[in-house]
């Protein structure tokens, strides 16, 4: 998995395809139905949705 600045890539889903976003919503959706505060974000460089959680500071 991958890391974005404080937070921590669930999955990634290709901005080209036919439902657009509507897979990283729902997954993120069912990420936050189980306790988790998914939120899909835009990566413009690889041009993907992706879902992602905030990095717990280890200090």
């Amino acid at each position: 998995m991958s890391a974005v600045t404080g937070a921590k890539v669930l999955e990634r889903f290709p901005a080209g395809a036919p439902r657009g976003s509507w897979p990283a919503e729902e997954f993120a959706a069912r990420r936050r139905a189980e306790g988790e505060p998914a939120r899909v974000v835009m990566d413009l460089r690889s041009d993907a949705f992706l879902v992602v959680v905030p990095t717990r500071d280890e200090d």
